[in-house]
């Protein structure tokens, strides 16, 4: 199920794209490097990290960066992804622009659930949701990002085996995702919701829905000409048709995805592509091909939970340093306070003393009187 859970990569991917590539959409190699996304992640790199070297703009740096962060999680080079993201918030957190701000926060938090860290997923969604609440409802970027935080949510619903609130969440982004008007945007994106809709119904048990959610899933991959989506769609269509122990249809259907996603070096589908040919060949009585393929799916399961610990590490590291800048930030708070009240009790004590000395300067005028008084 962790496989399923890290199909957001491409809610990610898609929604980058859409959403920034418009204001460079004429340069010709940004083109070519949005094209290959899909299917050729590392000249997707290359092209863009030339690109970047010569980029003076903020708000075309802050793409640049999410293009090479969506590129590298498609390879699963989380590590690199993550330093890639950061990047983004943090010339992001420099503009005064609410829309290119919620967005990168709503990739912020996709990477988080990548990584399984859920709480930070939900703590940057929700910093997010304040800054969409901003925003116009027929704003555009509000309904696409609307949509992946709910699509982002229904996965960590999800990862909790709860599938009826997932289906919920999904439902919701699909329907925002439908509000907007330029549909060539969205394609990608839905094909990723509906492929985790059908997930949601295998769980509950309901196979005709989970049939009909990947037919939609990869009706939407070629409509995107996504052929990676493509690709996990006729993963999860195949799971199916195991389950009915039509196991030769199954088998038909990963290698048909097996070679649509034969360049995009995406170690999670290639992981599961794998896993579900051994298991297909070993209900079919081929003992070498089953070994072959299973060897192939523990050395990609390998390769993931390598890069998957790297980009844990590095996650932790930052967060250490958000951590110790708050920290930072704390004790220079308490130094103030600390001077303030200082200099505060000392005025105040300063005046005390003063009305003490004054109060016994009059009394001693006072008693000086009285005692001439009584005298006379």
């Amino acid at each position: 199920m962790k496989l399923v859970l890290k199909i957001i990569t491409f809610i990610f991917l898609v929604c980058q794209i859409s959403m920034y590539g418009q204001k460079i959409s004429d340069d010709s190699l940004m083109k070519k490097a949005r094209l290959e996304i899909y299917d050729n992640p590392e000249k997707t790199i290359n092209i863009t990290k030339a690109l970047l070297k010569k980029e003076k703009d903020i708000n075309k740096s802050i793409t640049l960066y999410l293009l090479l962060s969506t590129a590298n999680i498609a390879k699963r080079n989380f590590d690199a992804s993550l330093q890639y993201i950061l990047k983004a918030k943090e010339l992001a957190q420099k503009t005064n622009d609410l829309k290119t701000q919620a967005s990168v926060l709503v990739s912020v938090g996709i990477q988080y659930q990548q990584m399984e860290l859920f709480s930070k997923s939900l703590e940057t969604l929700n910093e997010a949701d304040n800054l969409l609440q901003k925003l116009p409802d027929d704003v555009p970027e509000k309904l696409v990002e609307t949509a992946r935080s709910y699509a982002i949510r229904g996965m960590i619903y999800k990862s909790q085996s709860n599938s009826e609130i997932a289906l919920e969440k999904f439902l919701i982004s699909i329907k925002n995702f439908e509000k907007v008007k330029v549909k060539t945007s969205t394609f990608a994106n839905m094909s990723v919701v509906y492929y985790n809709i059908g997930y949601c119904y295998i769980n509950l048990n309901q196979i005709e829905n989970a049939k009909s959610a990947f037919m939609e899933s990869i009706n939407y991959a070629q409509k995107g000409k996504a052929k990676s989506l493509e690709a996990f769609a006729l993963k999860g269509l195949a799971e199916i048709y195991k389950q009915k122990r039509k196991n030769a249809t199954a088998l038909n259907l990963l290698i048909k995805a097996e070679n649509l996603c034969k360049n995009t070096g995406d170690l999670i589908l290639n992981e599961g592509i794998y896993k579900e040919m051994s298991e297909n060949y070993l209900a079919m009585g081929k003992p070498e091909l089953y070994q072959n393929y299973n060897k192939k799916y523990f050395e990609m399961r390998f390769k993931r939970e390598q890069n998957e610990l790297t980009s844990i590490n590095h996650s932790i590291n930052n967060h250490n340093k958000e951590t110790q800048i708050k920290s930072e930030e704390l004790k220079s708070n308490y130094r103030y306070l600390t001077v303030f009240i200082l200099c505060f009790g000392t005025l105040f004590i300063g005046f005390l003393l003063f009305f003490i000395l004054k109060f016994r300067k009059q009394n001693k005028k006072i008693q000086s009187e009285i005692q001439k008084l009584i005298r006379s």
